[in-house]
This record gives C-alpha cells, structure tokens and sequence, in this order.
C-alpha cells in the first residue's frame, strides 16, 4: 500500500486559518443581538421616531469591488445617505491589496478589515454623519453558521447593521427553487416577500421582490442590533431599485472609483 502525499504546508496552513476564523465566529456570535437595541426607533407605521430627540437619519452602505486584472486589489467603499431623502451625505474610498483569499462561509475575514477601517476612519473625526445603521452587500445570519459579513462587522463596530444578500446561502435546506416557487414565478406575483423557513423550523430572513415585477429577490437577513421586523421595514423605505440605495450608491461609487484608478494607470 502507497503511502499517502505529505499534506502541502500550504493546505496545513488554510486548514489552521479555517479553524482559527471558526473559533473568532463562535467568540463574536455571542455578543450578536438579535432584536431591536439602538437609541432612535420607528413608530408602529413605519415613519422615523424620537428617542431623547433622536431622529434616524444617517443610514450607510458598505461594498467592495474589485479589480478586472487582479482580484487582490479591491477598493472599499462606505456611504452615507439621508434616510428620508435618500441624497449622499458622505462618502469615502480605501484601495488595498487584499491578501486573505475568498474562502466560502468566511467573506468576513476577507473583507471586514476594510470596510471597519472605513468607519473606524469616520468615528475618529467625528463625522456628524457617522451611520447610525448600516447595509452591508453581505449576508447576516443567513449563513451556514449563522454569522455572516454583516454580523461581523455590526458585533465589531457595535453597531445596528443588516444583511442584503444577492444569492441565496443553501443553508438548513433552503434552496432557490423553493423560494422562487413560494414568491411565485409569474411577474405580476402579490407576494412582496416570503420568511425564510428551514427545515429545523428557524426563520433565517426574508426573500424579497423589491422592485414591482421583479422575480429576482435579494435577501434580508439581521445583521445586528436589529429585529428582522424592522430591518424589511427599512430596506423597503430606501430601496429605489433592486437593491437598497445605500448599498447601490456603494456600489456604484466603488466600481467607478477603480475603474479611474485603472485608466490613470495606478492599479499595480
């Protein structure tokens, strides 16, 4: 019988990492709030309430992108809007050089760092327009261990965030067939959203058809400090579009960045 290969110390290192970001989830996961814990509130109809003179206005949005050359180089990008106008309030931009790669389940770990800098950099200031919430192009506790990019980084930041996901994590045997059958293939669908049910009964988040006639949903999950209640209540009052405008300003802000950085040559 053959002996079987020495194990790469490549591989023996990733397994270790692997087991390294495991053990910082379960840390991080139990600080994780999953209800309503923030100093400003929203009244039974949905309109901005007060609390001590408290008004929700400034709601953030946080995306990467990436260059088309190198996936390594990636500029991060955090946005601010007015709640109720949806303008920008504030913007800013990190180019970096990512060197953990993408690993499936742990997204955190490669880009949780940037975008924390991004908000660490605007506490430090005192940015009147600091978030008081933050959209995360990432998913919450809809996660194979139930504690995605937006859970990271609201436990990190203390701060209230909630998870937008473009595809759906098949996690506790929810799968895309299911859910487009239960929002209905048909344009002219009435379901606006569905509560995503897995088979051990828990709800992980909602699918939602965010545009009228849309049959592609993105999917809400709590990230922290916040109840799933409220969280569809907010991405419904700022989303224009499919995605929420904090977010698509992010993106779109991000994309156009690097691409500028690409044509003066100064992506390396």
């Amino acid at each position: 019988m053959e002996e079987a290969p020495e194990e790469p110390s490549q591989s023996r290192d990733s397994w270790r990492d692997h087991q390294t970001w495991i053990t910082t989830q379960d840390i991080l996961r139990e600080k994780l709030i999953t209800e309503d814990s923030f100093s400003w509130k929203l009244s039974s109809e949905g309109e901005p309430g007060y609390k001590k003179g408290e008004e929700l206005r400034c709601v953030g949005g946080v995306d990467i992108s990436f260059s088309k050359d190198d996936p390594s180089k990636a500029c991060g990008t955090l946005v601010v809007l007015d709640f109720h106008t949806l303008q920008v309030l504030y913007q800013d931009f990190s180019f970096v050089t990512l060197q953990v790669p993408y690993v499936p389940g742990f997204l955190a770990f490669r880009e949780a760092p940037v975008l924390q800098q991004l908000l660490e950099k605007m506490k430090r200031s005192d940015n009147p327009f600091y978030p008081q919430l933050l959209l995360v192009d990432g998913n919450g506790i809809l996660h194979p261990r139930g504690f995605g990019l937006a859970c990271h980084i609201g436990v990190e930041a203390n701060l209230p965030t909630i998870g937008i996901g473009k595809n759906l994590h098949h996690v506790d045997g929810l799968t895309h067939s299911t859910v487009r059958k239960l929002l209905g293939a048909e344009e002219n669908s009435s379901k606006e959203f569905i509560n995503l049910v897995g088979c051990s009964g828990r709800i992980w988040g909602v699918a939602m058809r965010s545009t009228q006639g849309s049959i592609k949903p993105i999917f809400i999950s709590i990230g922290h400090m916040i109840s799933l209640q409220t969280a569809i209540m907010i991405v419904q009052k700022t989303c224009k579009f499919r995605v929420p405008e904090p977010i698509r300003q992010a993106d779109i802000r991000s994309r156009d960045h690097i691409r500028n950085l690409e044509m003066n040559g100064k992506v390396t």
